[in-house]
């Protein structure tokens, strides 16, 4: 047979099982559970197509669970998880030891004089001393670099064939994964518990450095961090998601070890983390493994959770960011977490208004009035209530004006005239075909159970949030439009080059760049 004639053999046979799926109640995914006396829970899908497997170990934890003065830290012990523990990662971990405890004793010294020079009453400050103390701590990490291996736990893992090795912090969580051979699922077991079990702060006020100059990287010397920062402390002026995930630089300058400790004591409990494995694997040899490698980690209190939340906005909010970039816009709605019953129509819309080239706000803004180079709507799904955003960027001789009256004129559309049976059907079926792509492959597959295990306590929500989206009618659409896309529950954030300052309306925040380093 020909390689034409299988492909006009096969591809109906693929039509026909996407249609059927298409038109399933549910995904039907075999998730096997188990969950551990500490607490623990791991989930396992079977798929022997290849003798291969994913997991991500997903821990309930991110920016959204740091107060003032601990900003960062979910970020910051994402880094530190890679730095070892006590047989990883170093050649002789007692001599390590005594060398940190030095260091440890130097870095309270040196956090005293940090909040001396913070201090407006002792001015002129002198930050001789504190120089004088960072030297040290220097000198002493110079030591400790012949005891350390570098990047061991990466090194290992790629020697053993793992691929797609990396974690990642947000508002909601925090995640570490990676793939392996089937043959290496106990390595994977060993090297993970190890970590998380015995995880050693090694290289703290160096790696505190590399996550400051991460900052002003992306946030600081970038024009959408800057703006985008700007805007979520605007939006927000209760809850936790004002913060950065990077932190804020002056909560960078004041971690210490303790704090660090503190923070991962409380977080980093089996009881606030969840397993997921997917591919060549047998679930009882999973649990087994899981039992023998994580069953003597110890359980911790339920962990702290935000009690302050965002009460309703009575008025729109605007701030202007000055930076010597091309202005760009964000306008943002609040709207209600995920599980909530409105979630599924609100990314509908989001979907009918951007996704793709045959969306309105890129066919309206983008191609017809080229009043913009891109624009975006986007649904946030998170642990608490958070933003319904727009984000665009006005092609040169147009304003940020103009594209926010047009994105607005595109709002009041929705508001006021059904979306086409269409338009509606073309999305549902958009998010059939991301929703199966997504699960298709054992990584993609990780990525949403733990996601929905995480954020509503449940995997299973990827059935009912999957047939909630099916359900959306042109109705619900309307009256989620009218009822969170409203100017008292907006807030709006522009940015400006220094020189365009003055165009903007006198109302507006200003938040003029300058450096404080």
């Amino acid at each position: 047979m020909t390689t034409s004639a299988k492909t006009f053999f096969v591809l109906p046979l693929l039509i026909i099982a996407l249609f059927t799926l298409l038109n399933a109640e549910q995904l039907n995914i075999d998730v096997k559970e188990h969950v551990l006396d500490n607490g623990m829970k791991i989930l396992v899908v079977e798929n022997h197509d290849a003798p291969v497997f994913s997991t991500i170990v997903r821990v309930k934890v991110g920016a959204v669970d740091e107060r003032p003065g601990q900003t960062g830290l979910s970020h910051f012990l994402e880094h530190m998880m890679f730095k070892g523990t006590k047989i990883f990662g170093t050649t002789d971990y007692e001599a390590e030891e005594n060398l940190m405890a030095q260091i440890d004793s130097i870095g309270e010294l040196l956090m005293d004089e940090w909040r001396k020079l913070q201090d407006p009453m002792n001015y002129p400050p002198d930050s001789t001393r504190y120089k004088e103390l960072r030297d040290q701590i220097a000198k002493i990490q110079e030591s400790q670099k012949e005891h350390i291996v570098k990047d061991e736990l990466w090194e290992t893992y790629l020697k053993h064939g793992g691929t797609m090795l990396n974690a990642s912090t947000g508002d909601d969580g925090t995640q570490y994964y990676v793939s392996l051979p089937s043959n290496r699922l106990e390595l994977w077991m060993l090297m993970e518990s190890d970590r998380f079990k015995n995880m050693v702060f090694r290289e703290f006020y160096s790696e505190r450095d590399v996550v400051y100059e991460e900052r002003r990287m992306r946030t600081d010397n970038s024009a959408w961090g800057k703006l985008y920062e700007q805007f979520s402390a605007t939006a927000f002026t209760s809850s936790a998601y004002q913060h950065p995930v990077v932190g804020w630089a002056s909560d960078i300058e004041s971690w210490d070890h303790e704090l660090l400790k503190e923070y991962f004591e409380n977080y980093y409990t089996p009881n606030n983390t969840v397993a997921v494995i997917a591919g060549d694997v047998n679930p009882e040899e999973v649990f087994s493994l899981a039992e023998k490698y994580f069953g003597d980690w110890e359980r911790g209190p339920e962990p702290p959770r935000q009690t302050t939340f965002e009460p309703e906005q009575k008025g729109e909010r605007r701030v202007t960011v000055e930076f010597d970039a091309n202005p760009m816009l964000l306008i943002g709605y609040h709207i209600p977490a995920a599980g909530h019953p409105d979630m599924a129509a609100l990314d509908a819309l989001s979907d009918i208004l951007s996704r793709g080239r045959t969306s309105r706000l890129n066919k309206s803004i983008v191609e017809e009035q080229k009043i913009a180079s891109s624009v975006s709507a986007n649904s946030s799904f998170s642990r608490y209530p958070s933003l319904f955003t727009f984000s665009g960027t006005p092609l040169k001789g147009h304003t940020t004006q103009e594209l926010e009256d047009a994105i607005y004129a595109e709002i009041e559309k929705v508001k006021a005239e059904p979306v086409t049976t269409w338009e509606l059907q073309k999305v549902k079926n958009q998010f059939d075909a991301a929703m199966i792509k997504s699960v298709n492959s054992n990584m993609g597959m990780c990525w949403r159970l733990a996601n929905y295990e995480a954020m509503v306590g449940d995997w299973s929500y990827i059935n009912e949030y999957w047939q909630a989206y099916k359900n959306v009618t042109t109705e619900d659409i309307m009256r989620v439009a009218n009822q969170y896309l409203k100017e008292s529950n907006r807030t709006v954030a522009t940015l400006v080059k220094p020189d365009e300052a003055g165009d903007e309306s006198e109302g507006a925040l200003s938040e003029k760049e300058s450096s404080s380093y």
